[in-house]
């Protein structure tokens, strides 16, 4: 891995939370993700599985954690691939149990070979049989992953066994971040930060959007990331009206827009930013005044970012915001908005999507979203308002800590007002 060493403490502690909310005489499971190939032999580069890694801080393939809670103890098992000769001049050695021990303070380690007839006794023993899967709202589940096939297996082996969901309980636990992990949440997006600082003085009309991106990418693995957090958008045009645009393959062009969503990952967490800029250095005063209106909008959402705050309350709340902004730059007027149709609002022309979402270990993180913000919960504020015959999208986006005062900005040291674009632009 990159990044440097983790403080096992983390994950110790982590494991600890999740223990408190077993049942007695239960036995939790949890899977590595696979490998995934490509073609021929080719593999793509590998992500570990999200709960595995805030239990373990293990960060290897064909791994499996168990924890087993009965009535007065707990016992902690991981399993890990065995490494050879073989697999250390090919790929390098994987851990070695000292190692794992040393990396998740787990104690007791075994290789994956000797785990169905250490774990298939104590299955058959325990009341509550608890396995994981992604439950994720928004996951794409075409692809069956380890844990999948794992619950596949359990359920040949064992037929009579009632499976539980852990899944909402690492969910609830994983929604509200530690001291550390918002350490490595704000490492990650100062990472981000010399990313961008790293680019503005070389955005001229002429450059592709993939050198922006290439540029990013260098800045990322030279502060010890694995790179992107997820795919970054560099849309220059009428592309910046395109919410998930990928391809960055265009070049960007004199008197045009370029919006930017890109993030570091440092150890597994991400960061999310948003920044829009002038391909040619200076806003135009349409392009200022959209500008100015998202950042309007995205400060008072910030400020709303507090504990007890209701997400969908919120939500409604920043599109009454919106819905000014957007009579102040001319796209409606009071009357139409008085008017409309209130299954198909004026607003979602515009502004169509929501204005935060949780962020850790996924950039999308886990969290039900019906849960009232808690201290230590973090989420992106990132509203937009997108133009499509102006080709002109706006959106700004900074990573927010909840605390138990003002909301904090992970991401405040990075420029974000028009005269700080335009200054750095020129170098």
């Amino acid at each position: 891995m990159k990044y440097h060493k983790l403080n096992a403490g983390l994950f110790i502690k982590n494991r600890d939370l999740l223990c408190n909310k077993l049942s007695n005489n239960s036995i939790a499971i949890f899977n590595s993700n696979d490998v995934m190939p490509t073609n021929s032999d080719g593999t793509m580069p590998f992500k570990q599985n999200s709960d595995l890694f805030w239990l373990t801080g293990v960060d290897q393939e064909e791994s499996v954690f168990v924890i087993i809670k009965k009535e007065n103890t707990v016992e902690e098992i991981l399993f890990l691939k065995e490494t050879n000769d073989l697999i250390a001049v090919w790929e390098g050695a994987k851990l070695s149990k000292k190692q794992a021990i040393d990396n998740s303070g787990v104690q007791k380690v075994y290789w994956l070979t000797e785990m169905d007839k250490i774990i298939a006794q104590n299955i058959s023993e325990t009341d509550v049989l608890y396995l994981n899967k992604n439950i994720h709202k928004r996951a794409t589940l075409e692809v069956q992953t380890r844990d999948d096939r794992f619950r596949n297996t359990i359920k040949t082996k064992f037929p009579n066994k009632k499976i539980s969901e852990i899944a909402p309980l690492m969910h609830s636990l994983r929604f509200v971040k530690s001291e550390f992990e918002i350490e490595l949440i704000q490492n990650a997006c100062n990472i981000t930060e010399k990313g961008l600082r790293r680019i503005l003085p070389l955005i001229k009309p002429g450059i592709m959007e993939y050198e922006i991106e290439a540029e990013l990418m260098h800045e990322f693995l030279s502060n010890r990331s694995a790179g992107f957090a997820y795919q970054p958008i560099i849309g220059s045009g009428l592309n910046s009206c395109v919410l998930h645009y990928i391809e960055n393959n265009q070049k960007c062009k004199e008197g045009e827009i370029l919006l930017m969503d890109f993030g570091a990952e440092y150890a597994n967490y991400a960061s999310d930013l948003t920044r829009t800029v002038p391909v040619s250095g200076k806003f135009s005063k349409r392009q200022k005044d959209v500008y100015n209106s998202v950042l309007r909008v995205m400060k008072e959402a910030t400020n709303m970012l507090r504990p007890g705050t209701d997400h969908a309350k919120m939500q409604k709340e920043v599109v009454r915001i919106m819905e000014h902004e957007l009579i102040h730059l001319g796209l409606f007027d009071a009357q139409d908005l008085k008017n409309q149709d209130q299954n198909n609002p004026l607003y979602k022309k515009y502004f169509m999507h929501g204005t935060c979402h949780s962020l850790g270990l996924d950039v999308h993180d886990v969290g039900d979203a019906k849960t009232p913000m808690t201290e230590g919960m973090v989420f992106t504020c990132e509203p937009g308002i997108y133009i499509q015959e102006e080709k002109l999208g706006i959106r700004l986006e900074n990573d927010i800590l909840i605390t138990s005062d003002s909301p904090k900005d992970l991401m405040q040291n990075i420029p974000i007002e028009a005269n700080e674009i335009e200054d750095l632009m020129r170098g």
